[in-house]
């Protein structure tokens, strides 16, 4: 369907068809929240029963509606609601959200009268919200098409995707608690046609919204997907909670929306290509959205432990001060190392039993004035990136108090200040103040460190190239290549390899190994053999004739004795390649997202230690490096201990390499390079192993 989305967010005129009179029906409450929201646009009543509703008619002929009309909110029985839809479009209206439920989230019956709404819609360009949902909300509009009790969420910077109502309704109840409010708020239900990718470009329009919170239970369509967040995280943050991560969770996603799950590697890939922040728990998905909302950024001087730069923790009490320090920690974050000028700045201010190195304790007995001095010389400090202010209760002042003197400070920064308020009621007045002044607070430490933890992912995010180098011509030409030609594919890409040859009998080992020179490596050749070195299928260091002859018919005995089930068709025989590291690169088709790149230990460690990072392909050269950085075997690479470097450009650029073969050949379902031989300079393709289409 090609038309358009506007009319969801910015109506001109809303029908409620299916309002009702009586408090207790949906109907009545979706007419109640759009008249009580203050929305400026026409508001239509339509039931099978003509009368008033909040001193507004009610008709009872959809065709007697006058304009302006370009919003419906069906609330209807589930059996009519393909022929309501045919009315809207009959009527002129093309965009209609339908809050009923009994369709395909109870079976078969119900996913087949779902299909049969689509199928109406399309054939008319109607644009369908749900079934099943509560609607959406618009703050600033204003606007409220749901059924939810009054009223509505504050007024805010965060938009909020859903594809469960029940969640969101919660959560906007549980955000009055909390302090903060919405910009725009839309459920998606069953997403019979519109759905996340729909609209998320929708909502990073909206001038209020600042940031993005998505609660995820599987994605429509991954690949676009991942182009459209990509496009969006550019401009503004999104953070998303994916759900149905073990396979309880995952059947209970797939009963709720009939959509298909993808593996988790894939979903965090997908993230991390798009520029999503994925978030554990929607407790940590809101605690970093109030950071973003202010800082939507993450500010770009914001570092990770790539920098000698880094947080500062200011505290009254010690061991909070050490909670949040292991806390930045966890989340990669480093303390600053205050310059000399701080310092002294700080010791001439603070008594001398008070601690001036980061953390910095001001001692119980710090005064209001104390906190917004200390707060003022460390935003100053060049060193600083950003402050973890930590207070709980002081004794001898009123909380409020210190919020009160610190308010100014935080409101006119362009550093990143966060609060850990420690406390219940005694800190309940100070909470006031820093939600007044929109500064997000948390109850302890490590969430603050978490949402500082955030921005700097953020921020880091906006730094990493989004670019990737394409040959456009080369790309034409190796798209034509057969994956039943390894050797020729490989070639084509660049990804240096070693030549296997089969060897049917003692005589033909002897002339192909007499052809690729000495010393060469035999590895037995059976369908049947995966692991080739567990049963003695691998002779290294063949220096000559009469070593590969009796090693051949000793490998041949042994392999009939340990497997006499097992075909074999002879050996491989390959050239040996000089000592190295070993490490695995492969990829993988995701059915939701497409070619997964792996990489990580090598050879025989490669299903013990499961050393191995996950992206989606193709990767530019920042990817590439990341995911090597995230393994044990990639930080081998530089060398260790006794183990000399290896040349890890040379990995890097096969990574690229494979990943641009993956994804230009749509037909290759897996392909695997184990080992792939790390040489001091330069490296070889030692193994490979291809499955394709059919």
């Amino acid at each position: 369907m090609a038309s358009s989305l506007l009319p969801f967010f910015r109506p001109r005129g809303v029908v409620v068809i299916g309002a009702s009179t009586s408090p207790e029906k949906l109907g009545y409450g979706v007419a109640r929240n759009l008249i009580a929201s203050g929305y400026q646009g026409a508001i239509h009543f339509v039931s099978q029963k003509s009368g008033e509703l909040f001193e507004r008619p009610i008709y009872s002929n959809l065709r007697d509606v006058p304009d302006p009309v370009d919003l419906a909110i069906l609330i209807v029985p589930t059996q009519v609601t393909p022929q309501t839809i045919e009315d809207c479009a009959k009527r002129g209206i093309k965009a209609a959200i339908i809050v009923s439920s009994g369709f395909r989230e109870v079976g078969a019956q119900g996913a087949a009268l779902e299909q049969q709404c689509v199928d109406v819609a399309r054939k008319h360009g109607v644009r369908l919200l749900g079934p099943n949902c509560i609607g959406t909300l618009d703050t600033h509009l204003p606007l409220d098409t749901t059924f939810l009790q009054p009223p509505m969420p504050a007024q805010g910077g965060i938009g909020f995707i859903s594809h469960s109502g029940a969640f969101a309704a919660a959560i906007i109840d549980w955000a009055r608690g909390q302090g903060f409010g919405f910009s725009q708020i839309v459920s998606l239900g069953n997403q019979a046609d519109v759905n996340e990718t729909d609209v998320l470009p929708e909502v990073a329009k909206d001038e209020h919204t600042r940031v993005i919170v998505l609660y995820m239970e599987s994605v429509s369509d991954g690949s676009r997907f991942v182009q459209a967040a990509r496009e969006v995280t550019k401009h503004k943050p999104v953070i998303a909670l994916k759900v149905g991560r073990f396979e309880a969770g995952q059947k209970a996603a797939a009963s709720h929306t009939g959509a298909l799950a993808g593996s988790e590697a894939a979903f965090d890939a997908a993230f991390a290509k798009a520029g999503v922040l994925r978030a554990d728990t929607a407790e940590q998905m809101f605690d970093w959205a109030r950071a973003l909302e202010v800082h939507p950024r993450g500010l770009d001087c914001l570092r990770s432990t790539t920098s000698n730069k880094g947080i500062a923790i200011l505290t009254n009490a010690g061991g909070p001060g050490v909670i949040a320090a292991d806390a930045l920690e966890t989340n990669g974050l480093l303390l600053s190392q205050l310059t000399e000028s701080t310092l002294k700045a700080l010791s001439s201010y603070l008594p001398p039993s008070a601690s001036v190195h980061n953390p910095v304790d001001m001692l119980a007995s710090a005064s209001p004035e104390a906190y917004a001095t200390c707060l003022k010389i460390l935003l100053q400090d060049e060193n600083v990136d950003g402050v973890l202010v930590i207070l709980p209760p002081p004794p001898m002042y009123k909380t409020e108090e210190v919020a009160d003197s610190l308010t100014p400070l935080i409101r006119s920064s362009d550093k990143p200040v966060v609060i850990a308020l420690m406390g219940s009621t005694l800190v309940e007045e100070a909470n006031k103040v820093f939600q007044r002044a929109h500064i997000p607070t948390y109850p302890f430490p490590e969430r603050a460190a978490s949402a500082l933890g955030a921005l700097a992912r953020r921020a880091n995010g906006l730094q990493s190239p989004q670019t990737l180098q394409v040959d456009n011509e080369n790309s034409k030409v190796r798209r034509l290549l057969s994956p039943d030609n390894l050797d020729e594919l490989l070639a084509a890409y660049g990804i240096p390899t070693t030549p296997i040859k089969l060897a049917r009998d003692e005589n033909e080992a002897v002339a192909i190994a007499n052809e690729l020179g000495f010393p060469v490596v035999m590895k037995i050749a059976s369908p049947d053999i995966l692991h080739k070195s567990d049963v003695g299928g691998v002779l290294l260091n063949i220096n000559d004739t009469s070593f590969l002859q009796s090693g051949y018919a000793q490998m041949i005995e042994r392999i009939q004795l340990a497997k006499p089930e097992a075909r074999i068709e002879g050996v491989h025989l390959q050239r040996q390649i000089a000592e190295g590291q070993e490490v695995i690169i492969g990829a993988v088709r995701d059915p939701l997202f497409g070619a997964l790149m792996m990489f990580g230990s090598g050879g025989i460690e490669v299903e013990g230690l499961k050393d191995v990072a996950f992206a989606l392909a193709p990767l530019n050269q920042a990817e590439a490096r990341e995911m090597i950085r995230k393994t044990w075997a990639g930080r081998k690479l530089k060398g260790f201990r006794s183990i000399p470097p290896v040349d890890e450009e040379s990995v890097t650029d096969v990574l690229i390499k494979l990943s641009f073969l993956a994804y230009e050949h749509p037909e290759v379902e897996e392909i695997e390079i184990n080992p792939l031989r790390v040489l001091s300079k330069g490296v070889v393709a030692v193994d490979v192993r291809i499955k394709s289409v059919v």
